[in-house]
């Protein structure tokens, strides 16, 4: 009766284990068909006439950034496979705008080597915030980094453009996500291109765009592994291009 119940146990942890694996590996992509195919990097080739060639540039953000559904390959990598930009990634998953630990965007910007010379700064506004409940705040009326209160969206968007300004006086640009089924994040959009307008800063803006949001369900399915994060095929031949248009009107 033992060694039976000792069986019984055995087999039901190898279920929960490979249950487990198989949730865990579709999470990430692994089962997906947008992750295989033509989308590996190395059969990407370099347009030899892209204005974004040999330009060093720094990217921010969380998951998008990183390449979360995709194993770590994001429109960045592309970038840099199909236009030979030289990009810094500096992306970590779950992070927020925020400054809520020393892995939030405020955070880790003041360690990124203030001695570098980027051609530009880009920038996500991180779906985490919308996520997690983080205050909105407004935009203020002051312009030195005491104005800005990095504990809000608004304020952490804001230290982050000063920040960048003061420290590498490059041209900046924010990209927003895809849509999808979040008011909050919306609203969050919607105080970017506030900031869009008193800083000056270039926006990438995909949640407004007709285009990248008329997408069918079989696009859909191929290009996401959920609701937010793309595969390789979605960064590739989605978002790719919107992101060499963006960056190429800033580094013309």
């Amino acid at each position: 009766m033992k060694k039976r119940l000792k069986i019984t146990i055995a087999v039901i942890i190898v279920i929960l284990f490979f249950a487990a694996s198989a949730y865990v590996c579709n999470m990430f992509g692994f089962f997906n068909k947008g992750n295989y195919g033509d989308t590996a990097l190395e059969n990407v080739e370099l347009k030899q006439n892209s204005v974004l060639n040999g330009k060093t540039v720094i990217f921010l953000g969380s998951s998008v950034t990183y390449g979360y559904g995709s194993m770590g390959v994001s429109f960045v990598d592309y970038l840099e496979a199909a236009d030979g930009i030289i990009p810094i990634k500096e992306a970590v998953s779950g992070t927020t705008l925020a400054d809520r630990n020393e892995k939030s965007y405020v955070s880790r910007l003041k360690r990124i080597n203030p001695e570098l010379k980027p051609d530009a700064f880009v920038c996500q506004l991180s779906t985490n915030d919308a996520t997690k409940g983080i205050p909105l705040g407004s935009v203020s009326e002051g312009v030195e980094l005491a104005d800005f209160d990095t504990s809000t969206v608004a304020g952490a968007i804001e230290y982050i453009i000063f920040h960048v300004r003061l420290t590498w006086d490059c041209p900046i640009v924010f990209y927003t996500q895809a849509k999808y089924d979040s008011e909050q994040y919306g609203k969050m959009v919607d105080l970017l291109l506030q900031f869009q307008k008193k800083w000056g800063i270039t926006v990438i803006d995909l949640w407004n765009n007709e285009q990248i949001n008329s997408i069918t369900d079989e696009q859909r399915s191929l290009y996401l592994v959920d609701k937010i994060h793309p595969t390789k095929a979605g960064y590739l031949e989605w978002w790719l291009p919107e992101f060499e248009i963006g960056l190429s009107k800033v580094l013309a």
